[in-house]
């Protein structure tokens, strides 16, 4: 709660200081002289509702979510040596780490992954790939639980849901500026709303959207760095190292989906800019040298 609290309270605060700065600016009155009757702040306060409102419902339903879209199957009673393993591992980590247990499942997948999810870190969900079991020993499986696990106490989900929000909220904001100023500044439309609002908020959209995205992505590569850490403390430095360099020598690892992509263990990304997770050469120097 105390990071929820912080959370918008920056946000509050940005978004008061914004309003100050386009008063002094006079953006207002800029956008009024040319008949666009706007009022920042209720804009500012529709953006918020809209960038937090999409952020926070992704967040409450990424456990059901993730169930069905990656087709989790989670351990409720072991039936292998293997599923008994690893739910003891995740409930002794869960313990060292402060949190309650989470649910342990097994997704089809034959690339070695694994992720984290939940709105709370005393009930999230920690699943692991079929090839990750496959591939890996028990060291290292260990060592990717750990991280997972260090995701969930660190409330790393919550965060970024929160982060994400934030930026979504000036996405909109921007967007629909840039589209009333075009569509009456310099298009000089004099009533509704024209092609050049629509056409304008739609670029946009799309480009703060990318630089919002970069932001997130950053934020994302340094709770890696973090979770990396954690396994370290919960698994062991060695472990931990010899399971970022199995996942090196994987070829062609599959992506996980979006949404989880930021909690997974798998390091990559188009562009590092965009990528949520830093490179797995970096992560391995990172833990070589305490850091």
């Amino acid at each position: 709660m105390l990071r929820i609290g912080l959370f918008l309270a920056t946000n509050f605060a940005i978004v008061l200081l914004i309003s100050i700065v386009f008063q002094l600016l006079g953006i207002e009155g800029i956008l009024a002289a040319n008949g666009v009757d706007l009022n920042l702040d209720a804009l500012l306060i529709m953006s918020a509702l809209i960038g937090f409102g999409g952020s926070i419902i992704s967040l409450l339903v990424s456990k059901w979510s993730a169930k069905r879209s990656m087709g989790v199957h989670v351990i409720e009673n072991p039936v292998s040596g293997t599923e008994r393993w690893l739910v003891e591992t995740v409930r002794r980590q869960a313990s060292q780490a402060g949190i309650g247990m989470p649910e342990v499942g097994i997704f089809d997948s034959s690339t070695p992954n694994a992720f984290a999810t939940g709105a709370n870190k005393n009930s999230a969900l920690v699943a692991v790939s079929s090839g990750l079991l496959q591939q890996m020993n028990r060291d290292e499986v260990e060592a990717v639980l750990g991280h997972e696990v260090s995701h969930v106490a660190n409330g790393d989900m919550i965060t970024l849901t929160l982060i994400q929000g934030v930026v979504n909220t000036f996405v909109v904001f921007f967007s629909r500026i840039l589209g009333h100023f075009i569509d009456r500044v310099l298009l000089k439309n004099e009533r509704g709303y024209g092609m050049g609002y629509y056409i304008g908020s739609f670029v946009g959209q799309i480009v703060f959207s990318l630089l919002a995205n970069i932001i997130v992505a950053w934020f994302s590569r340094q709770r890696e760095f973090r979770a990396d850490a954690g396994g370290a403390d919960l698994a062991g430095r060695r472990k931990m190292i010899d399971a970022l360099r199995r996942l090196q020598s994987a070829h062609s690892p599959q992506p996980l989906p979006n949404e989880f992509a930021a909690f997974g263990i798998s390091g990559g990304g188009l562009k590092e800019l965009f990528s949520t997770h830093p490179p797995l050469e970096v992560r391995i120097e990172a833990l070589q040298s305490g850091r």
